[in-house]
């Protein structure tokens, strides 16, 4: 039997992407479908890549005006994968005043959330309330502090930290600055509040996915 086919040219464009990962989810190992298109899909391929890593194999079988590709399941399961190399990633040039997530995970169907963080020589993460859920830090380079409620803990490079749910934390980086790994469960958008001075509660301060 030959490759199924499936035609999107004809398709809402915000339904052809969610059907086609459908289609493909369908297939068992070795089974393929050809994609017909009225262009080459690039970005669709950069999906491929992101959420299917290993799993597909992906063959041109006409390049335009009609567009026809054949997509082939090679693995039953997500393939594990070398994502970087944060030692290359934590001692490549980097701008003075460079700041926030300079990587992060990045496949949709995740179920973590993982960046890597740098803070810039003596700079700080202002003292707030951690999200409902629990965060490993691990430092990968330059040094700083973690100021918890009653107590501070260094930072250098191996040092692997729990933070705790709704945990109140500060984080200064040092004079080499600070770079450092975080991962917990996947939610969208982190919010943290400040933490309340005089008992009057300050406005919350996002942070997005990086903050910790």
């Amino acid at each position: 039997m030959g490759a199924q086919l499936l035609d999107v040219r004809g398709m809402r464009k915000a339904a052809k992407h969610p059907d086609i990962f459908q289609f493909f989810d369908s297939l068992a190992v070795g089974e393929s479908f050809v994609l017909i298109n009225d262009h080459d899909p690039q970005h669709l391929r950069e999906e491929f890549e992101t959420d299917h890593f290993g799993e597909y194999d992906w063959q041109y079988l006409q390049r335009g005006p009609e567009w026809q590709i054949q997509i082939t399941r090679r693995a039953s399961t997500p393939m594990p994968q070398l994502l970087c190399d944060t030692h290359e990633l934590t001692s490549g040039p980097r701008a003075a005043d460079a700041s926030g997530a300079v990587w992060k995970l990045q496949m949709s169907r995740r179920h973590l959330d993982s960046n890597i963080v740098h803070l810039p020589p003596r700079s700080r993460i202002d003292p707030h309330t951690g999200p409902d859920m629990d965060v490993l830090v691990h430092v990968l380079h330059g040094n700083g502090r973690l100021i918890a409620e009653v107590e501070t803990l260094d930072l250098r490079p191996g040092a692997l930290l729990w933070l705790p749910r709704l945990s109140r934390r500060e984080i200064v980086a040092g004079e080499l600055g600070l770079t450092y790994l975080t991962v917990h469960p996947r939610r969208p958008g982190l919010t943290i509040q400040t933490v309340p001075a005089r008992r009057e509660r300050e406005p919350s301060t996002m942070l997005g996915e990086a903050g910790v």
